[in-house]
């Protein structure tokens, strides 16, 4: 963490208060969170036609100032066949946008994945309305 100097008019409240900038210019910031969700949407689960960004299968995604991306991720099911391999699909998918550093996906089961995490769109595909 670095250290923000505090003016003689500003109490140290205030300072804390007062938003730290970005390593990251905001545009950057917005042009690599575009490009990574473009990326996961090239990932399928291939026992479903919908890619994984709109089935919900994406939990979080964290990117630092030093362009590495970590994605918390779960599956449809815990016994899903694809489980050890779907990180690295989306690893490989996402070191391919411009920029990022590193990738790690990690798998999440907390909360569990249902239906009501995709998208009206996944769900259009797959004719649940």
């Amino acid at each position: 963490m670095t250290e923000r100097p505090i003016s003689e008019n500003q109490t140290f409240a205030e300072a804390w208060d007062e938003p730290q900038k970005a390593a990251l210019p905001q545009a950057e910031i917005d042009r690599l969170t575009d490009e990574l969700i473009a990326a996961l949407k090239t990932v399928y689960d291939p026992e479903i036609p919908v890619d994984i960004y709109e089935l919900g299968l994406i939990y979080k995604v964290d990117l630092s100032d030093d362009r590495d991306v970590v994605i918390d991720m779960t599956l449809t099911a815990p016994g899903c066949p694809v489980a050890g391999e779907m990180p690295g699909w989306i690893e490989d998918a996402v070191m391919k946008v411009e920029g990022v550093k590193s990738a790690r996906a990690n798998l999440v089961f907390d909360p569990p994945w249902d239906s009501s995490k995709m998208s009206d769109e996944a769900k259009l595909a797959l004719n649940m309305f």
